[in-house]
C-alpha cells in the first residue's frame, strides 16, 4: 500500500511540473529572419508574469491600423534595467523593434522600444541572441 502512495505522489508532483516545463523559447513562437522596426501609439502595457507585454496601434501605409502585441521579458527584469511601471503609458507614440512572430506576424518579441518624445531606449536588447533566464 505504501508504494502505491510513493507512486501515486510522484505522478501528481510531476503532472504539477508540466506547465513550468513547457514554457517556450524565441525560437517556437518568433522569426529571427523578419525583423521589424515601426512607430505606433502605446493602447496598452501589462506588467504580468511570466513575461511583460507592450500593445502598440502601427498605421501601415494603406491606413489600416494593427495592433502589435509585443513580449518581453518578466516585470522583474524591467525594473532591474530601471523601467518602472510609469515610465509608459498607453497614448504615448514610440518607435520600438523586434522580431515578429512565426504565426501571428503582428504578435511578436520586442527588441528595442523608446518614447518618440525623448528617444531614449526604455528596454534592450532582446531577441534570440539575448541572453535567457535560467529556466526558459
Amino acid at each position: 500500500m505504501r508504494t502505491w502512495i510513493i507512486l501515486i505522489s510522484a505522478v501528481v508532483i510531476l503532472r504539477l511540473d508540466a506547465p513550468v516545463a513547457a514554457h517556450h523559447g524565441f525560437e517556437s513562437e518568433y522569426d529571427a529572419n523578419k525583423h521589424v522596426k515601426l512607430e505606433g501609439v502605446v493602447t496598452q502595457v501589462t506588467w504580468s508574469n511570466p513575461h511583460m507585454r507592450v500593445y502598440i496601434d502601427v498605421t501601415g501605409p494603406d491606413g489600416k491600423v494593427t495592433n502589435w502585441n509585443m513580449e518581453m521579458t518578466s516585470p522583474n527584469t524591467i525594473i532591474r534595467q530601471g523601467w518602472g511601471p510609469n515610465d509608459l503609458k498607453a497614448g504615448e507614440r514610440v518607435i520600438f523593434t523586434g522580431f515578429a512572430g512565426k504565426v501571428v506576424e503582428s504578435r511578436g518579441s520586442l527588441e528595442m522600444i523608446m518614447k518618440k518624445s525623448d528617444m531614449k531606449p526604455l528596454f534592450g536588447p532582446g531577441g534570440p541572441d539575448a541572453a535567457q533566464p535560467v529556466g526558459q
